[in-house]
């Protein structure tokens, strides 16, 4: 693809029944409200869409899936690529038994209340933000409980156009990662949940958003957790709950808390959590860090990784 963007659709491009346009700004819809446009940015009105669209879309275009944009940062230059955000058609969910099937589009906290409402118990869920195929890719998880703990399998369409099942064990979940092939979009996961009495499991739910609120910086712009907790993971993609090294104390012990750039900060209510105060940059968030990582580094020795997502470009000089 050209580094020239326009508003105007290729001509190489397949027809599609959803909405696809060029040069969309994703300032406007990631959680940090920063970010460039996409080259092309299209949303399939159902899976049959998708699946057509990505057979007949030349190999030259990558594709990026995107979610609700509730733990990425896009950089000032944007992206260049299609991205694929699904909406309306792949936000149901449906349960069975024990089993809970949600599209990739459905909230975490919808998919928790839906549910918790049939007496199965995904509350873990309930305070993660973002949408379901965003909590696969990342094997997202609270409270001591991690997407993979529950998931059976995935549907995803593959970048070829091909609709495909994959089994939890096939896609290699560990701590807040996942190895899904490059340009897959999953579509619709299942999960097994055990049963419980459903008002016991909403007043639970009540007490995990207090929580939250009392410790986090809930109604700020921020991307959930800015850096993974720096030890103590294992294969099965859980913490090993016997390590207290947590991301916010390292990050306090080096002075950090509170610091800022431009209109980048580190909460002063949570220091793990990367606020955009108004009018930040992505390249003042991403900066700001990156000082983080650095002054850890330089206080402790521990070296922090990044959880936040950063894509795209930066912007042209």
């Amino acid at each position: 693809m050209t580094d020239t963007l326009s508003s105007a659709l290729p001509s190489d491009l397949p027809q599609v029944r959803g909405r696809l346009s060029a040069a969309r700004a994703l300032s406007e819809i990631t959680w940090l409200r920063v970010g460039g446009p996409a080259d092309l940015f299209f949303q399939p009105a159902d899976v049959e869409d998708l699946q057509d669209f990505l057979r007949g879309l030349p190999g030259t275009y990558d594709v990026f899936p995107m979610g609700v944009g509730s733990n990425l940062i896009v950089r000032d230059g944007g992206l260049r690529a299609v991205v694929i955000r699904l909406g309306r058609g792949f936000n149901g969910i449906e349960t069975d038994g024990t089993r809970v099937t949600a599209g990739a589009a459905a909230l975490d906290a919808h998919v928790a209340r839906k549910a918790a409402q049939a007496g199965l118990d995904l509350t873990f869920l309930r305070t993660i933000p973002g949408s379901i195929g965003g909590a696969v890719r990342m094997n997202a998880g609270c409270y001591g409980t991690y997407t993979a703990d529950h998931l059976v399998e995935i549907r995803a369409v593959t970048r070829s156009g091909d609709l495909v099942t994959i089994p939890k064990a096939d896609l290699g979940m560990a701590y807040r990662q996942s190895a899904l092939t490059e340009g897959h979009v999953i579509v619709d996961a299942t999960f097994d949940a055990p049963q419980g009495d459903a008002d016991a499991l909403a007043q639970r739910m009540e007490d995990q958003l207090r929580r939250r609120d009392e410790t986090q910086p809930s109604k700020d712009r921020t991307a959930g957790s800015t850096f993974r907790n720096p030890a103590g993971f294992s294969s099965t993609g859980r913490d090993d709950d016997t390590h207290e090294l947590k991301a916010w104390k390292v990050i306090d012990d080096a002075g950090m808390r509170g610091a800022t750039i431009g209109g980048a900060q580190m909460s002063p209510k949570h220091s793990n959590f990367l606020v955009n105060t108004g009018n930040a940059t992505a390249a003042e968030l991403e900066a700001l860090g990156e000082e983080v990582r650095k002054r850890v580094f330089q206080n402790s020795g521990i070296e922090l990784h990044w959880e936040i997502m950063r894509v795209g470009e930066p912007a042209s000089s």
